[in-house]
């Protein structure tokens, strides 16, 4: 696990697209992935935020090693898993913060999608704008260069890029459009596409914001 300290917030890198988030003595998993063994009661999770069944984000066997008795998990209206206990499934738009908020922690879920306009074919998840430690951290989850990105303001935003996603210049895109202070990539790797390439994808945001901290874990 590669981490790094931004600001109070300690993010870790777990692998594909999974996370982990610590701030403000909340421990929060995004899409937990490639765990295994016993993990020790601190990091066991506050919060799971999962945002679809992709299979480079979705790892069933992680999510039930850090997820407790205590622990609540977030997921997508449409995501096929089913959990006992603190379970909650949620939609774009839906905003639990101030009173709703979770353990301290506010969260806005927004929109997350793919579409190929050739096979005509969407797939729909769900992303997040977590503020913790006073940070807003975008988890876009599996999505392309969607309208609906002109909506979000962070801080720090963790980006997919690959075949099925984004490829680099739509990624720096996004970046240009929200301008967070550090943007984190992500490989998502597809059938018989190459991975992407972190070099390419940081020039196109350095020539477009040139402001912005591109910190990559891989």
């Amino acid at each position: 696990m590669k981490s790094e300290i931004i600001d109070g917030v300690e993010i870790t890198w777990l692998g594909n697209a999974g996370f982990r988030l610590r701030g403000e003595g909340i421990t929060i998993y995004l899409d937990p992935y490639g765990l295994s063994g016993n993990i020790s009661p601190e990091d066991m999770a506050d919060i799971i935020l999962l945002t679809n069944e992709h299979p480079q984000c979705f790892d069933p066997d992680s999510i039930r090693i850090v997820r407790g008795s205590s622990t609540t998990t977030l997921l997508p209206e449409n995501m096929s898993l089913q959990f006992r206990g603190d379970a909650r499934r949620v939609e774009p738009g839906d905003e639990l913060i101030d009173e709703l908020c979770i353990k301290g922690i506010s969260i806005e879920v927004v929109p997350s999608y793919t579409h190929d306009p050739s096979s005509g074919h969407k797939q729909t998840g769900v992303g997040y704008v977590v503020t913790i430690a006073g940070k807003r951290i975008y988890y876009a989850g599996v999505t392309g260069l969607i309208p609906e990105i002109h909506d979000i303001s962070v801080d720090i935003s963790i980006l997919p890029i690959g075949a099925c996603t984004m490829n680099e210049e739509q990624a720096a895109e996004v970046v240009a459009i929200i301008s967070p202070q550090v943007v984190i990539p992500v490989s998502y790797e597809c059938a018989g596409s190459n991975s992407a390439n972190m070099q390419i994808f940081a020039e196109n945001v350095y020539s477009k914001v040139p402001g912005v901290e591109v910190l990559v874990f891989e």
